[in-house]
């Protein structure tokens, strides 16, 4: 994935999952802990994929409740989104699941009154195997990028979808060439 734009409490859980992913069996995690940043912690939200392919919130933060104006433990985070946008999220979900690497949605939430807020949602797998696992669950974080103060503390009602960036799964290291000349 390409993070040149992205805010620093989405780069932050990146290199945190990237750190984790790196040594799954180190129980002690280098680098800044949650107390470092509070902000972010209220953000996050798990995930777990069930088999009727919904994906249900198992936990959300508090600012993200306080966001979306409901709390979104045991619900479908599907349900966040409506159309073209669900099909969008659920395919995306998908791409994160099948790579088992992160992905991040840029996109907007608007409240019922019309006033908007632009969003940067990162997903990525809490496990560190990809492929077909029946019960995968994911980290996420649920970014505003400015304009947060501009709700007023009205909920965001409707998400929209604006850029979906997928899991890179390109293998970093040394790469073989294969050159064949007559």
């Amino acid at each position: 994935m390409i993070d040149r734009s992205i805010h620093p409490n989405t780069r932050t859980l990146l290199d945190a999952w990237r750190r984790m992913q790196a040594d799954p069996q180190s129980h002690a995690l280098t680098g800044p802990g949650a107390h470092d940043h509070e902000s972010l912690i209220d953000r996050i939200f798990v995930v777990e994929q069930r088999e009727d392919q919904s994906w249900l919130v198992r936990t959300s933060g508090t600012t993200l409740n306080a966001l979306v104006g409901r709390n979104l433990v045991n619900n479908n985070y599907l349900d966040l989104w409506t159309g073209p946008d669900r099909a969008m999220m659920a395919a995306f979900l998908e791409s994160i699941r099948f790579d088992g690497a992160p992905g991040v949605v840029r996109g907007r939430g608007e409240t019922l009154n019309g006033e908007r807020v632009e969003l940067e949602i990162t997903l990525m797998p809490l496990s560190a195997e990809s492929g077909r696992s029946p019960r995968l669950r994911m980290l996420g974080l649920y970014q505003t990028l400015g304009a947060e103060p501009m709700l007023t503390g009205k909920p965001v009602f409707r998400h929209r979808i604006s850029m979906l960036v997928p899991p890179d799964t390109r293998r970093s290291g040394v790469q073989l060439r294969l050159v064949a000349a007559q």
